[in-house]
């Protein structure tokens, strides 16, 4: 299971930090991430990091401005969100990835997913 937390309220240009905490089994080997849907619109990747740390991939919409980590002693994902803009208001899901790895992620192949977190943005 995979309980994502942190959403809010925020004004532009404040910061967020989204965690996502896999209990019930450990997923340290697994490509964590996150997408997000915004209302209207279909579900878009966001970022993703893989098992070990060593590699994330942004979508460029939040490159420079989102911080995807982990802590896998934790089994626990955060996304830094920095300089918010009211288009980040959305749904943020996190998932993982077991079998694809990253490439899950890149390919929109995913194994687990967590309940929404509401992020909304005001301008």
């Amino acid at each position: 299971q995979l309980q994502a937390s942190g959403g809010g309220l925020v004004q532009a240009g404040d910061s967020l930090r989204l965690s996502c905490l896999a209990s019930g089994r450990t997923l340290s080997s697994a490509a964590m991430g996150w997408f997000r849907q915004a209302p209207g619109k279909e579900r878009e990747f966001v970022a993703c990091i893989s098992w070990n740390g060593g590699t994330t991939y942004y979508a460029d919409s939040v490159k420079g401005r989102f911080t995807i980590s982990r802590d896998n002693a934790e089994n626990t994902v955060y996304l830094q969100m920095n300089s918010l803009k009211p288009e980040d208001t959305a749904v943020y899901y996190c998932a993982a990835s077991v079998r694809a790895g990253i490439s899950g992620f890149l390919q929109n192949v995913v194994d687990y997913w967590g309940q929404g977190t509401l992020v909304t943005v005001s301008s």
